[in-house]
């Protein structure tokens, strides 16, 4: 007879206490911690090219690029997790001060692997829906060329745009601002598809 152990639920302030001095980095979702693993090469790639293409494009605007490092707590989900690529318009506004986790990204971007890319195309965009700032989500394949773009049009409502063409352009909506595929996935190895583990 086999014997299931209870899995333990954390409160938010025990999961950041942990995280603190955690070696590696972890999501919280509603009580559970679930270990984040490290990213491929091409991951790193293009959340770098990403991150350089909107801080060049918004220097001189009010706009703050954050990018992994950077926790974002969503209350109506209770889910701390660190996206690829947070856009935030005007000051961040910190979780009970704490400047390692903002509240108000008006565009979230993430990275897809092998192992993520259902949750984030499903579970995750479902609760980032739930950001009140929140008016666009871009997903980016890792190993061809390829763009989901999620804009929000009004309350509960959602356009989408897809892009594959190394020679297109994704026009944002939240912001004023263009960015080449090509940019996007600049030395971006894909005959060399490495095993994305986060």
């Amino acid at each position: 007879m086999q014997t299931y152990q209870q899995q333990r639920s954390y409160l938010p302030e025990e999961y950041l206490e942990l995280e603190a001095t955690a070696d590696y980095k972890s999501e919280y979702i509603d009580g559970e911690i679930i270990p984040m693993a490290g990213g491929s090469t091409n991951h790193n790639r293009i959340v770098g090219n990403f991150y350089i293409a909107l801080n060049l494009a918004l220097k001189e605007q009010d706009y703050e690029v954050f990018f992994s490092d950077v926790r974002l707590w969503i209350p109506k989900k209770r889910i701390y997790t660190y996206p690829d690529v947070m856009l935030v318009a005007g000051e961040p506004e910190y979780f009970n001060d704490r400047q390692d986790t903002i509240t108000n990204p008006v565009l979230v971007v993430e990275v897809l692997s092998e192992s993520t890319k259902d949750y984030d195309r499903e579970g995750k965009f479902e609760a980032y829906r739930t950001i009140p700032t929140l008016a666009e989500y871009i997903l980016v394949e890792q190993n061809r060329v390829g763009i989901e773009q999620f804009s929000k049009t009004a309350k509960k409502r959602w356009s989408f745009v897809e892009y594959d063409e190394e020679d297109e352009a994704i026009t944002l909506s939240s912001i004023p601002c263009q960015i080449s595929l090509s940019d996007l996935y600049n030395k971006v190895k894909f005959e060399a598809i490495e095993v994305d583990k986060d």
